[in-house]
């Protein structure tokens, strides 16, 4: 598998995205600078985790309209598959490439801790080394993590089988106590359509290693990569 993480002024986790792709597939990812065109070759594309253009406007919505975006929605239009992971799944939502708004966090405060993530459904690219309905712990780290979405299409994305994962307590309740910004029906990730585009808040690649404090992270790479091998 081939990777490219797209750096943006302001991103901070392209080294940790890197270290974590790097792991499972061997090889290290290309640093897409924002504003290149092209992503010839590659088959998987991130957005990792920071504050593109400092959050000025909007988080994301700067950073959605780099040059090198109209080569990111060929890259998914085509059936590519594209990973934004925090302030990548603002981009994202930003981009129109996901559905819906990274809102202030229920607080008003910016939260950073450990959270547990319940993985809806395990039969995906990005989740196939996951169980159905298995608890992992994933770092979080953010202002803006509110996931809001019209009832509509919430309803379109329970319906399809289009959310990812869900904060949850680590007994895997689904309630008010493991939802810490607020987010709609606890969703913490979202897919596309064709589940290849997956926006998630928590940061899976703080915990690809025991150094690090865990692999709870690290099946979701592995997953990943194993879909290109196969």
């Amino acid at each position: 598998m081939r990777a490219a993480i797209v750096v943006f002024p302001g991103i901070n986790r392209e080294r940790d995205m890197a270290i974590a792709l790097e792991r499972a597939t061997g090889r290290p990812p290309r640093m897409v600078w924002h504003k290149e065109t092209s992503l010839d070759g590659i088959d998987l594309v991130v957005i990792p985790g920071g504050f593109s253009f400092g959050d000025y406007l909007r988080c994301g919505a700067m950073a959605a309209r780099s040059p090198i975006m109209p080569a990111i929605h060929a890259h998914a239009a085509r059936g590519g598959h594209v990973l934004g992971v925090c302030n990548g799944f603002q981009i994202l939502t930003e981009a129109g490439l996901l559905p819906g708004a990274l809102l202030r966090n229920a607080g008003l405060r910016f939260l950073s801790m450990d959270c547990h993530l319940r993985v809806e459904r395990a039969d995906t690219d990005y989740t196939a080394q996951y169980q159905p309905r298995e608890i992992f712990r994933a770092p979080l780290a953010h202002g803006d993590g509110n996931y809001f979405a019209e009832s509509e299409t919430l309803d379109r994305l329970e319906g399809e089988g289009l959310v990812a994962f869900r904060y949850a307590t680590p007994k895997g309740e689904i309630n008010a106590h493991a939802n810490r910004n607020g987010s709609a029906r606890n969703i913490a990730g979202i897919y596309s359509p064709n589940l290849r585009v997956l926006g998630l808040m928590p940061h899976p690649e703080d915990l690809v290693d025991p150094l690090m404090g865990g692999i709870d992270g690290k099946p979701l790479f592995d997953g990943i990569t194993a879909a290109f091998a196969a």
